[in-house]
Formats: structure tokens, sequence, C-alpha cells
């Protein structure tokens, strides 16, 4: 589950890492209550405008804006909000901006003594470790900085047996050249980080930048976090920070049905029992001459209500050409997935125009494949992953 910045900043604030502060704003007339009252209890003058939306890179699409004055916060407010943000990780018709974020401007004017740093904290599944990731190249694309200069990413495994180390924390500060005041500062701000990131069960927290202030005081000035959507039954505030406008809807829906559902650009559809059988039906989408237009898993019960909610998902999707129901039947039964497969087409009616292939395999494969053949619907029927692969590249061409 991702956080917009704010959300991600009240955590890390609760288990004390410094923030750059900010006030959420659904308008502009609350942006400028917020900059009020960020200047009384900050006493900065000028104000960032940061569009709330689950995308990097808003700074590039005119997310990000300083205003140096109340009426430019009205104004850059209200031009931000309601806003379709295009930036290099959305779509070409980009996200919708429904809120703001009016933070104090930690940045002052001709002051050469400020330093950014990258900094992130991650799981690396290839070693089964936690894993901090840093740079002394604050405010840029990580990909940008491990493309042209990747000598200056730096990478700090942590021992799940004994977490974050005192010495591991002091090495970060070192290696970002710092010394005095700012290596104390940066390492109290590692051990936070990293305290935040394990307690609130995330999978990713990146700052980028964290910034040194002139006065050597360390603060995140931006946040992005994802956290672990098997873990939100123990943090029931935040999964109560979720916010579904940011989320495909057609992935909301599955998820309220209790489907796993991931939307592709493809033009074939899939509907698959089991994560590790979609991953395969994908690469045999691929393999005659296709595109997966979404991975779908159904699960162990595909019955009728089941199935006719993951024919009516995948359908929404106007560049769908073609339908490939593969399902093994282990634990359930292939007689009854077929006849939940034609129960469903009849009450969908007219709202199927692409063809559907379906291939069965395992308990009951036979007569199931007699049931779809039968049917007297338009549905082909298939037992091989090669007799599959071929009828879904006889109904693309």
């Amino acid at each position: 589950m991702n956080l917009h910045e704010y959300q991600g900043k009240e955590i890390l604030a609760s288990f004390g890492v410094r923030i750059q502060r900010g006030i959420v704003a659904q308008n502009p007339e609350e942006a400028v209550a917020a900059a009020k009252q960020l200047t009384e209890e900050t006493g900065t003058g000028w104000h960032v405008i940061k569009a709330q939306v689950h995308a990097g890179g808003r700074g590039k699409g005119g997310g990000v804006k300083l205003a140096k004055n109340l009426k430019e916060v009205e104004e850059i407010a209200g031009n931000i909000i309601g806003m379709d943000l295009v930036t290099p990780q959305t779509s070409k018709e980009g996200k919708r901006v429904h809120q703001v974020l009016v933070a104090e401007d930690v940045y002052y004017p001709g002051d050469s003594e400020t330093s950014e740093f990258y900094m992130s904290v991650l799981l690396d599944r290839s070693k089964g470790k936690n894993m901090i990731m840093y740079s002394t190249e604050g405010g840029m694309d990580i990909e940008e900085v491990a493309d042209k200069t990747p000598h200056l990413i730096f990478h700090e495994e942590i021992d799940p047996a004994t977490g974050l180390l005192p010495f591991q924390a002091r090495r970060i500060a070192f290696n970002l050249g710092l010394s005095g005041t700012a290596f104390k500062e940066m390492t109290k701000f590692v051990t936070a980080l990293y305290k935040a990131y394990e307690a609130s069960d995330s999978s990713l927290f990146e700052i980028n930048p964290v910034l040194k202030t002139s006065d050597d005081k360390i603060m995140a000035v931006d946040a992005k976090v994802s956290i672990d959507d098997n873990a939100l039954y123990r943090h029931k505030d935040y999964e109560a920070m979720r916010d579904l406008r940011e989320e495909d809807p057609i992935e909301v829906e599955a998820k309220e049905a209790g489907l796993n559902f991931v939307n592709l650009d493809g033009n074939v559809g899939c509907m698959v029992n089991g994560a590790g059988l979609a991953m395969a039906t994908m690469d045999l989408i691929k393999m005659a001459g296709g595109e997966p237009a979404n991975f779908l898993d159904v699960g162990g019960t595909a019955d009728a209500k089941r199935v006719e909610i993951a024919f009516r998902m995948i359908l929404k999707d106007p560049n769908v050409k073609a339908i490939l129901v593969n399902i093994f039947g282990g634990i359930v039964r292939c007689d009854r997935v077929a006849q939940g497969i034609v129960d469903a087409y009849k009450n969908m009616g007219d709202s199927i125009k692409v063809p559907i292939i379906v291939r069965l395999q395992g308990t009951n494969a036979d007569i199931a494949k007699e049931l779809i053949d039968n049917s007297g619907l338009a549905v082909q029927s298939a037992i091989e992953f090669k007799e599959a692969a071929d009828k879904v590249q006889e109904v693309l061409k």
C-alpha cells in the first residue's frame, strides 16, 4: 500500500525522524490557512506547494512549486489541485491531484552550506536482508545516478538477527562525508529511519532528498513509503490512510471480491487459478504472439459467481481481444469450473464480444471439455498447453 508524502512524513515523525513540516490542504483556501499556520509556528515566509499523488518526479511535471507570499500560495494551490499531473512515473493521462502539501521552505537563498543526500530502506530479496541504500547525489533520480556514477551509491546490509548496529549508522554518515554535529545528527537520523521502517512493516522507505541544513540539522524533505499489505492487520491506523482514488479502480474492485488482479497493457485477458500458473500463462500468451492484458488469480474456488466477476473485470479493458482461461483442477474439479464458466457466460449474455479459450487440466478434465464443447456457446476448449497457445494465436490472427 503506497502512502502520500504527508502520510509517510507523519510515520517518520512518530519515530523521531526530523521532517520538513507541512500541512495538507484540499483547496486554495485551506492552503492559505496552512501557510499562515506554518508561518506562525516556524517563522517561514516562503512555502513549497507539493501535489500529493502516488508518483515520483512531481517537480518535473509541475507538481512542486515555491510560493513567496500568500497570494502565490493561493494561486499555485489553485493551479495544482484538480490538474492531471503527468510525470515519468504516471501514464500519459497523468494522475488527478486532489490535495496539496503546504510545506515550510527549508532552503535559504544563497546558502551554500546545505547538502542533499539520497537514502532508502528496502528488502534485498536475493540475500534475505534489509538494506539501506544511500548516495551523496540527493535530489536526482537514483536510476540516473546508478547509470552514470555507480560508485556514488553505497549499500549497508542489515543482519535480521541483530538489526541496524551503531557502527553501521556511523559508517553511513562517514561515507556521506559528514563530520562534527552533522555526523552525529545523521547517525540519529539513520537509526530512527530504520526503526520506522521495521516497526511500520514497510516494504520501502525512500527519502530523496535527505537535507543537511546550514546549521547541521538532518531532515527528510520528501518521503515515499510503501506498507506491506500483508501486515496491515497489525496497523489499522495505517490501513485507514489508504487513498483508493490513487489506485486502479478495477484492482480495488478485485480486492473487494477476493481476487488477485493486476492491470497490464496487453490484448489477451487471463483468468487462472494459482500465481505460478498465472505467470506461466502470461509466458504462454507471449509465445503465441500476444501480450497479457492482466494478471488474474481467481484462487481455489472458481464457481459461476467468481468467474462472472472475473470476466466482467477483464472485459472492462477495451484493449482485450481474447480471453484465455487456464485452470488446473487439483483441489477444485474441472467439471465444476466448466459449469461455472458456462453459467457465467449465459448470465452475461451479449456483453461478451471476444473469443474465449478455456484450458482445463486435472480432475475430470475430459468431462469439463465435453461440457464446454456441448454448451453451444462461443467458447473453445483445450487440454494441453500447446493446444491453448495455438488457439490464442489463431484468434489473434
